[in-house]
């Protein structure tokens, strides 16, 4: 099993969301073989609380615009580890310095990645 077209547009644009408020190290999983509920971990950076929350707000905002909803949002109040549950996708924007402790890339490693758009993973004005 793959992760659905929709769950692919809504990774894509949670990826560029994030990537417009200069979140750095965005990456993406496909889990729906190791998970039921749901199909893909989109993974951003950001360097302060305040920046993990500006990256939050515009995630929700590109994606309420194309119709999606978060089920479920944690860790918004402490700005370290913000994780929205979308069902079919869930979004971890992370403090720098939990990514490095956590290092959730590590844990997923086994699953396939998905290709995001070079303007994402390019970061800001094509660094």
């Amino acid at each position: 099993m793959t992760a659905t077209d929709r769950a692919v547009e809504l990774v894509t644009a949670a990826a560029r969301a994030a990537s417009d408020k200069l979140a750095t190290d965005i990456l993406a999983f496909d889990v729906s073989d190791q998970l039921a509920i749901t199909d893909a971990f989109v993974i951003a950076s950001g360097g302060s609380d305040r920046q993990v929350k500006a990256i939050v707000d515009e995630v929700e905002d590109k994606l309420r615009e194309i119709g999606a909803k978060p089920v479920r949002r944690e860790g918004e109040r402490d700005g370290r580890w913000v994780l929205i549950d979308y069902g079919e996708i869930v979004v971890h924007v992370q403090h720098e310095e939990e990514r490095q402790f956590y290092a959730l890339e590590r844990l997923w490693r086994d699953c396939p990645t998905i290709d995001l758009p070079a303007d994402v993973t390019a970061g800001p004005a094509g660094a």
